[in-house]
């Protein structure tokens, strides 16, 4: 039976909702071994020993929102607010084009100051140095018709996590201010529009169960996004979950094996939270099925400042030195950096 249960998530069959249940909560080591094993035969076969690098920028982390998980929430008095200007994000830009990617991930919070016309000015001019580079963004709810200016200015993706697909469960890690069926409707206008769309969800957030977790995978495999950023929930000193534990690692893992199983093309990342709690959560999430790492191009005079949780990896590495030690790590567990 426990093999089958692997075998359905291969196949793509029809896969009950206590089968998902089984396979997470499972002691089993060698069930446990057999999902992450065939994760990672899937992951080589759909993408190689190939793992995709996007050059991250945070490009502000002022946020107009309170979400009681967040560290850059907008109650946060003790954090230093900053902003990048359009000239310090095209610096990053020229830098990891110089440094070879091939993808920019514009990630920031719920900025007032990010118009309309400002970000679709930016990537106007990003598109404009860089045709053939990909532009990801990351910047929150926004109405329909700024998503559809910022893909006809040539953004390629963007990245919105649902966090949770209970909506119950949402009331309880948001502000009254924010709904689950705005989200949600904001995952729907970025497909409808065109946009490559990720969405995803923090593990072991407060009050999560593994009814949640079922529910997150049921939802995913209805909207089948084309990138699936997961991490474990994190706690940050100045929120209201403060007290809260830290996600677990190895159902983190878990899922990463299992999604990469239900959506064998998807983009996953080894996320920078992994590896908060994992010493070698990068090299952990690889294993599991993960095929993308997101160094980082933000200034270092900021990045400590986009601090989402505590204790977040946040190197004094400049980018080209960052960058070259990824790749080590990389090569060293028998993959190659792209």
């Amino acid at each position: 039976m426990n093999n089958d249960i692997i075998f359905k998530l291969k196949e793509h069959l029809p896969i009950s909702d206590e089968e998902l249940q089984f396979i997470l909560t499972t002691g089993d080591k060698a069930i446990i071994e057999s999902l992450r094993t065939a994760a990672q035969d899937v992951a080589v076969h759909q993408h190689g020993k190939i793992i995709k690098a996007r050059g991250l920028i945070e490009i502000s982390n002022r946020c107009k929102n309170n979400c009681l998980y967040c560290g850059i929430r907008a109650s946060n008095s003790e954090l230093h607010r900053y902003s990048l200007s359009d000239k310090e994000i095209l610096e990053c830009c020229e830098m990891g084009d110089n440094l070879g990617f091939k993808t920019f991930v514009l990630q920031g919070g719920e900025d007032v100051e990010h118009t309309t016309e400002r970000i679709t000015n930016l990537i106007s001019q990003i598109r404009a140095r860089y045709p053939h580079t990909a532009i990801t963004l990351s910047l929150g709810e926004r109405d329909k018709s700024d998503y559809q200016a910022w893909y006809n200015a040539g953004a390629n993706r963007y990245l919105l996590r649902h966090e949770t697909a209970n909506p119950e469960h949402y009331k309880r890690l948001h502000p009254s201010t924010m709904s689950f069926e705005n989200r949600i409707q904001c995952l729907k206008n970025l497909k409808e529009i065109g946009f490559e769309t990720g969405t995803g969800m923090m593990v072991g957030s407060p009050y999560q169960t593994i009814d949640d977790l079922v529910s997150d995978l049921r939802f995913m495999e209805q909207l089948q996004p084309h990138m699936i950023g997961i991490g474990p929930f994190v706690p940050h000193h100045s929120t209201p979950f403060a007290k809260f534990p830290a996600g677990s690692v190895d159902i983190t893992l878990r899922l990463i094996s299992i999604l990469r199983l239900m959506h064998p093309k998807a983009n996953i990342p080894a996320t920078t939270s992994l590896g908060t709690l994992a010493k070698n959560g990068r090299e952990m999430g690889i294993f599991h099925g993960a095929n993308v790492v997101m160094p980082n191009l933000s200034p270092t005079t900021h990045r400590k400042e986009y601090a989402l949780y505590d204790n977040k990896i946040c190197t004094d590495l400049e980018a080209a030195e960052s960058r070259k030690q990824i790749e080590i790590q990389i090569q060293n567990i028998g993959y190659t950096l792209e």
